[in-house]
């Protein structure tokens, strides 16, 4: 071969050689910087408390992470229903989520919050979060494979139906009604007499619009998020359950993280918990005018009822979950004072 020929040869073998190891620095570089992104998904709607919630956490866990680590938000089911979230998160393919009822369907001592009436307000919530959430629950949670970050808020439930104001739990025999994925929760309507069926909450509106379902029951907050309002006709305020949320990881996906995002995102998540109660507070005066105004048609059911046909319903908790009775004791003692 001519030098000339040998010579240009070699020119190109190293410009390519450059041009590779250039390539692969930068490469290699843009992975080093790559901002990790932190899925959070939730099953609210806009506007709903669900969504609030977990756009201040976002807020405020970005401003504290700087280029370490990014918090995006996924709501209205977008990640799939409570269920596949909870799936999701054990197999490490979602970061974070907010489930609320589903989680006694997991851990089945989370199903003292589905006793009627159990929790008066939100401050013997926060007593019963320091007593029984954190030093009981919490850990039976991560012995399951999940890691709660925090104790935020779905609220308290009402229902809402096509067929009659319910005043007292014999109103409800019959009743198609939609409930979340909790057992206790059917059994509890059950002892009311309703015909209750587990569905995702992104099904429920076409579920009321079709007739599928005569009815349901949510927080204010989720009932007119969901716009339910334009496919019933009556609003009963039962007030039947309060249902914390749960900002939740996989254990082990949560274990992966940086030790310094884990503490930001631990700490981001109790600092926020304030902004969750104030925001549903507000919300709670405000949604009852606002679904009335829709023209929903609004009553104050007689408690007392309810409370008298929740008895049973206790007892078999009791009977059935380890520890239940005292959980639920323990919560009924902290009431006292409230």
């Amino acid at each position: 071969m001519p030098n000339r020929h040998r010579t240009l040869a070699a020119f190109t073998r190293r410009a390519v050689t450059a041009a590779l190891g250039a390539t692969a620095l930068m490469l290699a570089s843009t992975a080093a910087h790559a901002q990790l992104e932190i899925k959070l998904g939730h099953v609210g709607g806009p506007g709903s408390l669900f969504e609030r919630s977990a756009n201040e956490f976002a807020r405020v866990a970005n401003e504290r992470l700087g280029n370490k680590a990014k918090v995006v938000v996924f709501g209205s089911s977008q990640l799939g229903g409570d269920a596949e979230m909870m799936q999701k998160l054990r197999l490490g393919t979602l970061d974070l989520s907010l489930p609320s009822s589903v989680m006694s369907s997991t851990v089945p001592a989370f199903g003292m919050f589905e006793m009627p009436y159990l929790v008066k307000n939100r401050e013997h919530m926060k007593a019963i979060e320091q007593a029984v959430v954190w030093p009981a629950l919490a850990p039976m949670a991560d012995e399951k494979g999940y890691k709660i970050l925090g104790v935020w808020e779905n609220g308290f439930r009402n229902v809402t139906n096509n067929l009659r104001p319910i005043v007292k739990p014999d109103d409800l025999k019959g009743m198609k009604l939609r409930v979340p994925q909790g057992v206790w929760r059917v059994k509890m309507f059950q002892a009311y007499g309703a015909n209750p069926s587990p569905m995702a909450l992104s099904e429920v509106f076409v579920a009321l619009q079709t007739g599928v379902m005569d009815g349901q029951e949510n927080p204010l907050t989720q009932i007119y998020s969901s716009k339910f309002q334009e496919v019933q006709k009556y609003l009963s305020m039962t007030g039947h359950v309060y249902t914390p949320a749960y900002l939740t990881a996989g254990s082990r996906k949560f274990a992966s993280l940086p030790a310094d995002v884990r503490e930001i995102l631990e700490k981001a998540a109790k600092d926020v918990q304030p902004f969750v109660y104030k925001t549903a507070a507000e919300l709670d005066k405000e949604l009852v005018d606002k679904i009335a105004a829709a023209g929903v048609k609004v009553n104050d059911p007689d408690k007392n009822a309810f409370i008298a046909a929740s008895k049973a319903v206790y007892a078999e908790f009791g009977k059935e979950v380890p520890d239940g009775a005292k959980l639920v004791d323990k919560a009924v003692e902290l009431g006292a004072k409230f």
